[in-house]
């Protein structure tokens, strides 16, 4: 029990004569709590659990190598649907009037368009389709040829060597040794030096030297001067004219 103040006469304030002793200080009910500043929260996810995709998150947009949104590819899909949208590419076209710029002229894009029409197919997918069906064609024609280097591959007369051999091969399809499928299987195998070169000599392996490697004669005559000789009489009556004919059609660069 502690004592209780009292306040004399003539002293100056209300607490001068109190006093604290061990008896009255308050009891310490204080207890000492360790924080651990590291602990997660709960409810939360570990740091080292890795997230998983919510059912709402499209799973295209999902990085599943580092388990995190594709906020990046979500956000440009965005904005390409918007411009989609804004340039009207998302519905077809009235009057099946698809624009056919990627595919150009022909064939092709005739059948895309009835395609694409039939279906009511939009213009987005029209275009989509468009784009995969030329990179299969370009795929599939492999690189393109230049025929003037090849033509030069085969030598100051390469021109003569390709008119004789292709009037050998429509001669063998006219004899009904080949026929219109070996006559085109024959124009992709010579269609480059190197194949023409390979049947130049499969040709030879049965006939002989094929003369068509001298050089052209210096002031030989034009073509239609050659077929006028043809048509003269000598060239079914006289051999040896018709020998020479036929040397300068061999020797004639187109």
């Amino acid at each position: 029990m502690t004592d209780t103040a009292t306040v004399e006469p003539g002293e100056t304030g209300l607490l001068d004569n109190v006093q604290v002793t061990d008896d009255t200080k308050p009891a310490d009910n204080s207890q000492k709590v360790e924080i651990d500043h590291k602990a997660t929260p709960a409810g939360a996810a570990e740091p080292d659990e890795p997230l998983e995709r919510p059912d709402f998150w499209p799973e295209n947009f999902w990085k599943k190598d580092s388990n995190e949104p594709d906020l990046e590819g979500i956000a440009k899909s965005w904005g390409d649907l918007r411009k989609m949208i804004s340039q009207g590419k998302h519905k077809a076209p009235e009057g099946g009037k698809y624009d056919t710029a990627t595919l150009g002229e022909g064939p092709v894009a005739g059948a895309l368009t009835e395609f694409a029409a039939k279906w009511g197919l939009p213009q987005a997918a029209f275009d989509e389709l468009a784009q995969r069906t030329m990179a299969i064609a370009e795929e599939s024609a492999g690189p393109a040829i230049d025929t003037k280097a090849e033509i030069k591959a085969l030598g100051p007369n390469g021109q003569a060597v390709i008119n004789g051999m292709v009037d050998w091969a429509r001669g063998l399809v006219n004899k009904g040794v080949w026929g219109k499928d070996d006559f085109e299987e024959f124009k992709i195998m010579g269609g480059t030096a190197k194949g023409m070169r390979a049947l130049l000599k499969i040709r030879e392996a049965y006939e002989g030297r094929v003369p068509i490697d001298s050089a052209p004669i210096e002031g030989a005559p034009s073509k239609e001067e050659l077929y006028q000789m043809v048509n003269d009489p000598k060239y079914k009556t006289d051999p040896g004219y018709r020998q020479k004919v036929e040397r300068m059609f061999q020797q004639f660069v187109q």
